[in-house]
């Protein structure tokens, strides 16, 4: 989701696969062998098998990421590793016994306070429109807001639920939302 956000935010036209994870296509397996999505093959041959990687390409291709500052790295990489593992952990509570589903919540939080704080300042996470960190960002807090969205609209983060709800009613979420149909050789 977030790679073809940021394909669209760019205006880069491609053409979107939707793949069954069961059943990968050899052209796929042939490009890449790691047999994870997203892949964006690039007309000169070049793959980028990571959706983080994904962005950066296709913000840098238009300028729009091209001062991706420190502070949005830092923040990228605290979704992307500590916020997903909490974020996983309250979703699948049953994989993650350790813990009540409120203990896993709470480590989340502390991320979502994170970006609450940032927001108490902007529109966005780092200004008047949306960055790479958002973009990188949202899909996870909209899973997060998903697992028990009650709790959520009540909770404590007006600025994150205005954020997150703006996001999911843009067009560029919209736009990449569409469902395509299954690719097949």
């Amino acid at each position: 989701m977030r790679a073809r956000m940021a394909l669209k935010l760019a205006g880069i036209d491609v053409e979107i696969r939707e793949i069954s994870l069961r059943d990968k296509p050899a052209h796929m397996l042939q490009v890449s062998p790691k047999a994870t999505v997203p892949v964006l093959v690039l007309q000169d041959g070049i793959v980028i098998e990571q959706s983080l990687d994904i962005m950066r390409w296709a913000l840098r291709q238009h300028a729009l990421g091209a001062s991706i500052h420190q502070v949005a790295d830092i923040l990228i990489s605290g979704n992307d590793n500590a916020f997903k593992l909490a974020l996983d952990a309250y979703k699948y509570p049953e994989r993650y016994p350790s813990k009540t589903q409120i203990q896993h919540r709470t480590e989340g939080e502390d991320f979502l306070q994170k970006l609450e704080n940032l927001l108490l300042e902007n529109v966005y996470l780092f200004g008047a429109a949306p960055s790479l960190a958002d973009i990188a960002i949202f899909p996870f807090i909209r899973q997060f807001a998903a697992v028990d969205a009650a709790w959520f609209e009540t909770a404590s983060y007006p600025k994150l639920q205005a954020w997150l709800n703006r996001l999911v009613d843009s067009e560029l979420f919209i736009s990449v939302m569409e469902k395509q149909p299954t690719y097949i050789e």
